[in-house]
């Protein structure tokens, strides 16, 4: 179908370069449609009305003029003055677009979409500036769109309708803001088959991390019927990650997922043009699961990985993608209906580090999901009508059930923005980020609970939690040139637990993670005792219902436990990739582990925890080894299905050779063997006894990380968690500093890699001093105090060189 008119383009005949002629959606759209079907990539069928059939129609009725007149001498921060502005211009463009000559053409094309489709094909209207969907700038959510369109008076309808959004409140302050003339843009309509994800679902792909700008996966939104809820933010998606480089290598295998609440269905309802659409409760069975499963998930992933590496092509560059999906109900089939390159978090870089750090901790109001990474305070606004933003202020905190574009003159000047629903892709999250402000959103409860007037703090400084807490508290931000740090001799490398930080962390110039703590995601990611899901029947009712409720999208309890905790490490892993991730096995206390779910009923009431049933001594024991078995199977699926062989074990707390023996054959009855598949197996050095006899037990391991922590509690005799004698507890003691001494040199004498994954050396440069001049193999210290060491290490180094 490629009968072509000056007015009416196919997409068949359609390419990249005609954004002058059809807009960067449709010149996307045919590009897809024309060259990567053979790739696998469906686009729906579909014709775009040309920006010269725009401008004809304009030309014909002397528009321009008119438009000059109302537009020459606005001022855009006069919200009443652009309002009355930008009605006046859309109706002159919908006055001039109702031509007969675009109504034939329309109507032709229309006919011809019907034969291919069959008669009354539904199919949705969208509008496609020549301005839009640049790597520049994107225009996204500037202009109209209409779904479910039924017959000839109805598209023609959509279309003027269409032609005039050139001319929303929004387009112009973004034409105004951005550099654009008005007379130099002009629109294109495309029209495409409807998918039918009202009976499905549908959502948003980005190539690449849209918070931190992590470039080695693909982010995947999704959520039941079609997809403006979810760009709207009027619902919280489900969230699926996969990681590019083990994908491409031939790992298919989803990275990690969150369950979204997914409140709203928006489907078809009936009746004529303007009301083709409703919004519908979800059921709440469905909100319970997600909206795709995993081979779909695998399927999008690889149609994303297409699409990014053909633009990437085109543009000599990778380009990072912002991709529109759905899913058809009637077939199941999954569809791309829009791609343009993503243009805010593809700006990002490792080079310069803006890190924003609260000073204190105040009192949590509403907690959702954070935009950003930054701080604010501010002024809370409850906006709950157009009338709110009339008197709104400039660095307000934008309070709202949900945002729209209409919105965005005002959103523009705000100091942070606060939403109950939607989710990291939704209006709100894209506008902050473009702003560069942080926002909240899915809060849930924010409208409800922040007042007009109030004085708050957003916080999303903290991973994917953002938190609004109440007043305004003291914060730092550091700005760090990252390209012109001197990097030391010394790897150092950074600890970290929580895989919500990995994505950023890792653009950090470390050499790795020298401690990934797996109790963190054991504790915050899944939050029951690993023995209770092994035999539930040992716990109460309440707790054996509670275990049925998080583990129902998995085959059983154990299955929910291993996928939680692989997707959490394999985060960890996938985030710094080809750099080696080093996972300490679980080293929860008995107290520790007893306030997990179910916990109570496995463990033993201990005098002194931290001396007792904790680390090595569990894996193999009777009271823990069917726990330990599911800590094994969630380290090999991050090994073997996700491919991340960049993951290397840690074993805590070993308090005798023997026991590393024994911890080593049955980490091996599990599949987890020192050596197969490069797997390497460090212990922990943080009992004298792992120094005492660092020859042997340099026997069984590949590597010792010395944990500052213990190994000074042990060797001082000093209990760590007592106030009253911490001030006995000092890794700058002599014997401790040859305690590290004989950890280091004896480990070289074994040719066994040796580090230290505690803060002594980011504390105390003396120690980091100490460290670097007996030559250990790496040095890990908190995030937060990563680039403090660089700069430490890096300057002991010198000063060792000059003596």
């Amino acid at each position: 179908m490629s009968e072509n008119t000056p007015l009416v383009r196919w997409f068949a005949d359609v390419r990249a370069s005609d954004v002058a002629e059809v807009g960067g959606k449709n010149a996307s759209l045919g590009e897809m449609y024309s060259r990567l079907s053979a790739a696998g990539v469906r686009v729906p069928n579909g014709f775009a009305l040309t920006a010269q059939a725009y401008r004809e129609a304009l030309a014909a009725a002397g528009a321009e003029a008119k438009l000059r007149a109302v537009l020459d001498r606005l001022a855009i921060t006069d919200i009443a003055a652009l309002a009355r502005a930008g009605a006046a211009a859309r109706r002159i463009v919908y006055e001039t677009t109702g031509t007969a000559i675009l109504r034939a053409a329309i109507a032709n094309a229309y006919a011809k979409l019907a034969r291919e489709y069959g008669p009354d094909v539904a199919v949705a209207v969208r509008s496609s500036a020549t301005a839009e969907d640049l790597p520049e700038a994107s225009f996204a959510g500037q202009h109209e769109s209409y779904l479910n369109i039924v017959g000839e008076e109805d598209l023609f309808e959509a279309c003027r309708r269409c032609f005039a959004s050139l001319f929303t409140d929004r387009a112009i302050v973004y034409r105004v803001n951005n550099g654009f003339d008005h007379f130099k843009v002009a629109l294109s309509v495309g029209v495409m088959k409807m998918i039918r994800a009202d009976a499905a679902a549908s959502g948003v792909i980005f190539t690449l991390d849209t918070e931190s700008g992590f470039r080695d996966v693909v982010f995947i939104t999704g959520s039941y019927g079609l997809g403006e809820n979810v760009v709207q933010g009027a619902v919280d998606p489900d969230e699926f990650y996969v990681h590019k480089p083990s994908f491409r290598a031939g790992h298919r295998a989803v990275l990690r997922r969150t369950l979204g609440s997914k409140q709203l269905t928006m489907g078809l309802a009936p009746g004529h043009f303007g009301a083709t659409t409703r919004n519908l409760p979800t059921e709440a069975a469905k909100r319970l699961r997600f909206c795709l499963n995993d081979a779909e998930v695998l399927e999008l992933a690889a149609t994303a990985l297409a699409i990014e590496a053909h633009y990437s092509a085109q543009a000599g560059h990778p380009q990072p993608m912002d991709i529109e999906w759905a899913k058809d109900g009637e077939g199941g089939a999954l569809f791309i209906v829009q791609a343009r390159p993503e243009t805010v978090a593809a700006r990002k870089t490792a080079e310069r580090l803006d890190t924003y750090t609260l000073q204190t901790r105040g009192t949590a109001v509403v907690t959702g999901r954070a935009v950003g990474e930054k701080i604010a305070t501010g002024v809370v606004r409850v906006v709950t009508s157009a009338k709110d933003l009339e008197i709104f202020r400039p660095g307000e905190v934008l309070v709202a059930a949900a945002t729209n574009p209409d919105w965005e003159p005002v959103m523009k000047t705000a100091g942070a923005i606060v939403t109950d629903h939607g989710g990291r892709t939704c209006h709100a999250a894209i506008v902050a980020r473009e702003l560069g402000v942080p926002a909240v959103v899915g809060a849930g409860v924010a409208t409800a609970t922040l007042h007009t007037g109030d004085t708050v703090t957003v916080s999303c400084a903290d991973g994917e939690v953002g938190t609004v807490y109440a007043g305004a508290l003291a914060f730092e931000v550091s700005h760090v040139d990252a390209g012109a740090l001197p990097l030391p001799k010394t790897p150092i490398m950074v600890n970290l637990g929580n895989p919500d930080l990995a994505f950023k962390t890792a653009m950090l110039p470390s050499a790795g993670v020298g401690l990934a703590r797996m109790e963190f995601i054991i504790n915050e990611h899944i939050g029951v005792h690993p023995m209770a899901l092994v035999h539930p029947e040992k716990v109460s009712n309440a707790e054996r219902s509670r275990i049925s409720e998080l583990s129902r999208n998995d085959p059983s309890p154990q299955a929910f436990f291993i996928r939680e905790l692989a997707e959490g490490i394999g985060t960890i892993a996938a985030a710094f990739h080809p750099r080696p991730v080093i996972v300490r096995l679980s080293d929860f206390k008995s107290n520790e582990y007893a306030a997990l779910l179910g916990g109570s009923a496995f463990e033993p009431k201990e005098a002194n925890p931290m001396l007792g049933f904790r680390g090595a001594a569990r894996y193999a024991h009777p009271a823990y080894a069917e726990g330990f078995a599911l800590e094994c199977a969630a380290l090999l699926r991050v090994r073997r299905e996700m491919g991340l062989t960049n993951l290397l074990v840690m074993v805590p707390f070993c308090r005798r050779v023997d026991e590393a023996k024994t911890v080593l054959a049955e980490m091996a009855r599990h599949g987890l063997r020192r050596g197969e598949d490069g797997l390497e197996i460090y212990v922990m050095c943080e009992i004298p006894n792992n120094v005492i006899q660092i020859d042997a037990f340099s026997e069984v391991f590949d590597g010792f990380s010395i944990g500052s922590n213990d190994l000074t509690q042990l060797t001082l005799g000093v209990d760590r968690d007592s106030d009253i004698v911490a001030f006995d507890f000092d890794e700058r003691d002599p014997g401790m500093l040859e305690m590290l001494r004989l950890a280091v040199t004896g480990a070289a004498r074994n040719h066994r890699k040796v580090g230290i994954c505690g803060e002594a050396p980011a504390n105390y440069p003396e120690i980091a001093a100490f460290l670097a001049g007996l030559g250990i193999g790496s040095i890990s210290v908190n995030p937060a105090s990563l680039l403090r060491t660089l700069a430490i290490v890096h300057d002991a180094e010198q000063t060792a060189s000059k003596t």
